[in-house]
């Protein structure tokens, strides 16, 4: 018998260059706007109408044959058991490292989805909303730590994603102001009747500090399909950097920004401290509860270091 330093291992995913990956999609076409492009795009992300029908099109075909087993499944299920439950929101989890592009995946995802035949009603979460407020952090002596998995409200976004999938779809949410650099109070995200949700966030797949009190429960459990957006770690500080910089140039200048006191650096000088944000707090985190999870994802999208997809992997079936 052989021992398991002599085992082999199968690839679990399929992967498709970017040519091989866009003639998936068929004919499947839809009309965007430059408004709605605008829109879609983050900082410094150079999101054109090619990449959203060589990637994102096939994405959404392929998403839609998840939806319709998954309704399938539910439909038959009703029957078995004799009962009339309506159909629960289809949950898509998406994960990443800090910089990457995961927001405009998402948002991007959520645009697509929302053309499907059907126009299904699809609602965007991110887990800044669950980051404990700064003044529980910094109580906690943790501020220095926001992202990390600590620094999540985790039972506040089990019990949320619970309530989902338990039939009770409309929830409030806190909001987070990356302004301020904090949870805003008095004011929430309603999320009512999703057909789909997508759920975004660094952390989404991590499971080594996610565990709920006396509860074997996990936030990847509640998902139907999860999606990581990789890419070289150089590519990915670059990235965070030239992000830094022109924030420094832009949002810090205001006043009531949290990061105003960047504001009148250097380049040089917002450059150094970017890359000592990054070596202290976001290598870190990366390399200790999110690159870990990359491999528990159902689908990994590969940046090349213009910020565009190169590959795509899908695990088998």
């Amino acid at each position: 018998m052989s021992s398991i330093q002599e085992q082999t291992f199968t690839n679990p995913f399929h992967s498709f260059s970017k040519e091989a990956w866009k003639k998936l999609n068929g004919t499947r076409k839809h009309q965007l706007t430059p408004e709605d492009l605008n829109k879609l795009r983050a900082l410094g992300e150079p999101l054109n109408m090619a990449e959203i029908e060589d990637i994102y099109f096939p994405l959404s075909s392929l998403i839609e044959l998840h939806i319709k087993h998954y309704r399938s499944l539910h439909a038959s299920s009703n029957e078995y058991f004799h009962r009339k439950e309506k159909h629960l929101p289809f949950i898509i989890g998406i994960a990443g490292s800090v910089a990457v592009g995961k927001s405009t995946t998402a948002r991007v995802l959520r645009k697509v989805l929302s053309l499907l035949p059907g126009k299904p009603k699809v609602d965007l979460v991110t887990t800044d909303g669950f980051l404990f407020p700064n003044a529980e952090l910094i109580s906690k002596g943790i501020l220095n730590r926001k992202g990390f998995p600590e620094s999540y409200d985790t039972r506040l976004l089990l019990n949320f994603l619970s309530e989902m999938k338990s039939g009770n779809r409309t929830y409030e949410l806190p909001i987070y102001s990356h302004l301020v650099y904090d949870i805003v109070r008095d004011k929430y995200q309603t999320i009512e009747q999703p057909d789909i949700l997508i759920v975004e966030g660094i952390n989404v797949l991590q499971v080594n500090s996610q565990r709920q009190v006396g509860n074997g429960v996990f936030v990847s459990d509640f998902f139907d399909l999860s999606i990581y957006v990789d890419a070289n770690e150089e590519d990915i500080v670059n990235w965070y950097i030239e992000r830094f910089e022109s924030l420094r140039a832009t949002a810090f200048q205001d006043s009531n920004s949290y990061f105003h006191k960047y504001a009148d650096m250097s380049k040089e000088e917002s450059h150094a401290m970017a890359s000592a944000i990054w070596d202290e707090i976001n290598r870190p985190n990366l390399h200790e509860n999110i690159l870990p999870t990359r491999y528990r994802a159902d689908l990994i999208l590969l940046k090349d270091a213009e910020h565009f997809v190169k590959e795509v992997k899908v695990r088998r079936i």
